[in-house]
């Protein structure tokens, strides 16, 4: 690999090969150590609201949570909180302005999530205390309600349908349950949440005229616990009437876009990393004529033409999966002055949620790389090292 060749310039391609893959190989880990970066980043703009488990029914929209195996998992030593919730869509009504939005009664575990403060904007995250029950509304409703959280005398009112309509009524508002609430706070997280209101779980109740059903039960874990594991328990104790969905399948088009752009990247990537990688059959091909003289020895000496196939395959192999290796080094060695200096920023200003790119390291991606550098490598230094037996019968003759 190191050796001099007769022609200087089949040491000045290996060269450009061997960086070619490098360049190619740093890029590529780079950017899946972004895009991985930019996930968690995205994904923990839901992290608030979103749980770590969420279960609910695989048919209809409710279910009845003082089943056995719902309090046997209730106790679980492993959960930090377990969350029952009842959310319908309602109409809401305030002074004179009115809107459709999600309301979502939660019990008193879900307060114990230390990341609800962090999202709000006005007032205060509470559900209840010495005055009554309160709500907490989204920036987007509230901005479309001008909803005033300091005054006391104004109540939200939410109207929601009777389960059983009276056949006999002549007021239609008699066919809905009304009730009013006061809000005591406006949080702000994204579109998909901020149109909602958050209420306690009794007072979902009844309003919605549900005595023991919830919609949903979210699972937040104590720290260093396997979600994954966790989730695959759960949903082997509770059966298939039920689906248990962690933070991804949550957000699943969201996910899905993520997804879906890494691995277009990927293969783009990938197809400039194989153009690099078969610049080998170049070098070796100039490599088999200069070394014809020795082919034809070794021959002489006894060697098969297979040892000789050998010979030239590792020399393309070690020349591409060295510059792979390099690659991943210079990568790993990016990560560590992006990750702790953040060299590279998102933008001027002080908009952006992050301010230099995020990123993260996954060993999967690395193995991922190396294994398809290794994988056309083969390939590209097996079609050469096929040149170095092609005409050896006729190079022993002449020679």
């Amino acid at each position: 690999m190191f050796a001099k060749k007769s022609t200087n310039a089949i040491n000045v391609i290996s060269g450009i090969s061997m960086a070619g893959v490098m360049v190619g190989s740093a890029a590529l880990i780079i950017i899946l150590s972004v895009f991985n970066g930019l996930e968690t980043v995205v994904l923990g703009m839901f992290d608030t609201f979103t749980p770590q488990l969420e279960i609910t029914p695989a048919k209809g929209k409710t279910f009845d949570p003082q089943t056995a195996s719902f309090k046997e998992l209730k106790q679980d030593k492993e959960i930090l909180t377990f969350t029952e919730v009842l959310q319908e869509n309602a109409l809401l009504k305030y002074n004179n302005k009115q809107a459709v939005g999600m309301v979502k009664g939660v019990g008193s575990d879900y307060l114990k999530n230390e990341k609800l403060d962090s999202t709000i904007r006005e007032g205060r995250f509470v559900l209840q205390n010495s005055s009554g029950e309160s709500a907490v509304m989204g920036s987007g409703l509230q901005a479309y309600l001008a909803v005033n959280t300091v005054d006391p005398f104004t109540e939200l009112e939410i109207f929601s349908p009777k389960k059983t309509i009276s056949v006999n009524s002549i007021n239609p508002a008699d066919d809905f349950v009304a009730k009013s609430i006061r809000v005591s706070g406006v949080f702000e997280v994204q579109q998909e949440f901020d149109n909602g209101i958050i209420v306690p779980l009794q007072f979902a109740r009844a309003l919605l005229g549900e005595e023991k059903n919830v919609s949903a039960i979210e699972i937040n874990l104590k720290p260093g616990v396997d979600v994954d594991e966790f989730k695959q328990t759960v949903a082997e104790k509770i059966g298939s009437g039920y689906e248990v969905r962690n933070q991804a399948e949550q957000n699943r088009s969201l996910y899905h876009i993520l997804t879906t752009e890494k691995w277009a990247v990927y293969i783009i990537l990938t197809f400039i990393l194989i153009i690099a990688i078969f610049n080998i059959i170049g070098s070796l091909t100039m490599l088999v004529i200069d070394k014809v003289k020795d082919v034809a020895i070794l021959s002489s000496l006894g060697a098969g033409k297979k040892l000789i196939k050998r010979i030239f395959l590792f020399e393309g192999m070690m020349i591409t999966m060295t510059g792979c290796i390099l690659g991943l080094i210079i990568g790993l060695i990016f990560y560590f002055f992006q990750h702790t200096y953040g060299i590279i920023k998102m933008g001027e200003d002080n908009t952006t949620l992050v301010s230099s790119y995020p990123i993260a390291l996954k060993w999967k991606d690395f193995i991922l790389v190396f294994a398809t550098v290794g994988v056309f490598s083969f390939l590209a230094s097996a079609l050469s090292s096929n040149l170095s037996v092609k005409k050896i019968d006729q190079i022993n003759q002449t020679i």
